[in-house]
């Protein structure tokens, strides 16, 4: 159970529907009483909100450029640590137009000699520092390939990896450049993390081949298939790494 008054770990937790009923109703009993806390709970429900309904109907349009709402506060709760920033190349923009919430550049402006760079930094971002909360935790209903059909309904099977003792944990929606991405971490009972990365070719239909690479401490496998690019990335020179390059399921 929370403590209160609650953090803003709680109250981030309250307004991505992370926390218990119990929990929640504490939260709710003490904004009824705190209405300058309320106010700016209720703005980051309004950016989230935004964010979802641009992302519900993006799949089947052109690129679009904006991030969840919890990516900004956290980097603006990080200032101190801009290199991190520097190195994911997350931009905050102004916003434009009539539109309400943030703005942002794709995570990384990385030449496309480098394949799926986006997804190495969507690892370190929320595998390895979790900067990122998870938008959908296996534990809720257990259906992740449900999940993931629901933004990605033509994209390939999520890899099994229960042979080598992986499971999805969790998935987060992200969105790049090239248009609404997803992420579906795996773990095993070590804590071991490898994970399942998604997102459409861009306008200019920029396909891959099958190919592997590795970017500092990272290995990724990466591939394309029905209209989508893919990425699997784990630790390199791990028992990890090595089972994704003899795994042939994907």
């Amino acid at each position: 159970m929370i403590s209160m008054p609650p953090s803003e770990r709680d109250l981030h937790a309250y307004v991505d529907h992370q926390l218990s009923d119990a929990d929640r109703r504490l939260v709710e009993t003490f904004l009824a009483t705190n209405p300058q806390v309320a106010a700016q709970v209720r703005a980051w429900q309004q950016d989230a909100q935004a964010l979802r309904a641009a992302l519900s109907g993006a799949l089947q349009q052109p690129s679009n450029p904006n991030l969840d709402p919890a990516v900004i506060r956290q980097r603006l709760k990080r200032q101190s640590r801009r290199h991190l920033a520097s190195a994911a190349v997350l931009l905050i923009a102004v916003s434009v137009g009539g539109f309400s919430g943030w703005q942002a550049r794709e995570m990384t402006l990385a030449s496309p000699q480098l394949p799926m760079t986006d997804a190495l930094q969507a690892y370190r971002l929320i595998a390895q520092q979790g900067i990122l909360p998870a938008d959908y935790k296996a534990g809720d209903d257990g259906d992740m390939q449900g999940w993931l059909d629901r933004y990605f309904t033509r994209a390939n099977r999520l890899p099994n990896l229960s042979g080598a003792g992986f499971k999805p944990a969790s998935g987060r929606l992200l969105s790049t450049e090239q248009g609404p991405a997803a992420m579906v971490v795996y773990e095993n009972q070590g804590g071991q993390k490898i994970s399942f990365y998604v997102r459409p070719p861009g306008p200019k239909n920029f396909l891959l081949p099958r190919g592997s690479r590795s970017d500092g401490d990272l290995q990724a496998e990466y591939w394309s298939g029905g209209g989508y690019n893919y990425a699997m990335v784990s630790p390199a020179d791990t028992a990890a790494a090595q089972m994704l390059k003899q795994t042939v399921q994907f």
